[in-house]
C-alpha cells in the first residue's frame, strides 16, 4: 500500500455524506492507497446498528435498485480492504453515545483528533463531509 491516500472526516448524520465518504475510502483502497475514516458527531450514527439512524436513509434502497453501491456493501468493502476506522471520543461524549451501542462486527478504534492527524501522512488528502 502506498503512503498517499485519503482521510475522511464523517461528521454529519445525513446519508449522502456518509455514503460518499465510504465510497471515497473504498475507491482509495481499491487503487492501493491508504484510507482512514474518522467518525465524529453525527457521523458516529453510521455505526449505530443496521439500519443506522441516518437522515434520508431511504436513499440506500434507491441506490441499490439503481446499481449504486449501497451503504453496507461500501462499509464492508472498507473493512475488508483495510480502512482504519476511528470513532471520535469527543464526539461520543458530546452526543452522549455509549460505545456499546456501536456495531460489534465493525473493527474501530476510539481515539481523537491527535490520532487522526498522526494517521494522515504527508501526501494524503484530508476531506471533511
Amino acid at each position: 500500500m502506498s503512503d498517499d491516500g485519503v482521510s475522511v472526516i464523517l461528521r454529519s448524520d445525513d446519508y449522502e455524506s456518509v455514503h460518499y465518504g465510504l465510497a471515497m475510502a473504498a475507491a482509495a483502497l481499491a487503487v492501493n492507497k491508504k484510507a482512514v475514516l474518522f467518525l465524529t458527531m453525527g457521523g458516529i450514527r453510521a455505526l449505530q446498528g443496521f439500519p443506522p439512524p441516518l437522515r434520508d436513509w431511504t436513499r440506500d434502497a434507491a441506490n441499490r435498485a439503481r446499481g449504486v453501491g449501497d451503504f453496507e456493501t461500501l462499509l464492508q468493502a472498507c473493512v475488508e480492504l483495510g480502512a482504519r476506522l476511528i470513532v471520535c471520543e469527543m464526539g461520543l461524549r458530546s452526543l452522549d453515545i455509549d460505545r456499546a451501542s456501536l456495531r460489534a462486527d465493525i473493527p474501530f478504534t476510539v481515539a481523537g483528533l491527535v490520532t487522526l492527524l498522526e494517521e494522515t501522512k504527508p501526501g494524503m488528502h484530508l476531506v471533511s463531509l
